[in-house]
């Protein structure tokens, strides 16, 4: 059976071998990766392996999913992300190289939506001009 990484417990505790391409991680016994703490949800968040990379998706649970302090809802883990169940804080282990992955990794959808919530304008790093100054740009020769 092939590993493809680890998540190691910051402040303790046996590391977790990654040993499937897809993973639900939860409180419930079915899971693939059981945590037993009260504050995790039943079936708490899934890991998928895509293109050599670990994206983690948190699946509706109550108490949430961080990489790196910040609450996600799908996100790519690159290598020593640090991942926290509710509170409970984990940093994943792997080599996207041994895993398949070759080239830039795979977009990352946590960059993509926040550019998509920006404008059109914003994100040609263009500005909108005021009212104003929306005749500012006309030839002064016109000005006779």
């Amino acid at each position: 059976m092939a590993d493809y990484g680890l998540l190691i417990p910051e402040g303790g505790g046996d590391n977790i071998v990654l040993r499937k391409d897809r993973l639900v991680i939860g409180r419930r016994e079915s899971c693939d990766i059981v945590l037993r703490f009260t504050n995790v949800s039943g079936q708490h968040a899934r890991m998928t392996l895509e293109q050599g990379y670990w994206f983690l998706k948190d699946l509706g649970s109550r108490n949430g999913t961080k990489v790196d302090g910040y609450r996600i809802s799908r996100k790519r883990l690159d290598p020593g992300a640090k991942i926290s169940f509710a509170k409970h804080v984990y940093v994943i282990k792997y080599s996207p190289e041994e895993l398949g992955a070759f080239g830039p990794p795979p977009p990352d959808d946590e960059q993509i939506e926040e550019v998509l919530r920006r404008g059109l304008l914003d994100r040609a790093g263009l500005s909108r001009r005021d009212d104003e100054d929306k005749y500012s740009n006309r030839d002064m020769a016109d000005d006779d």
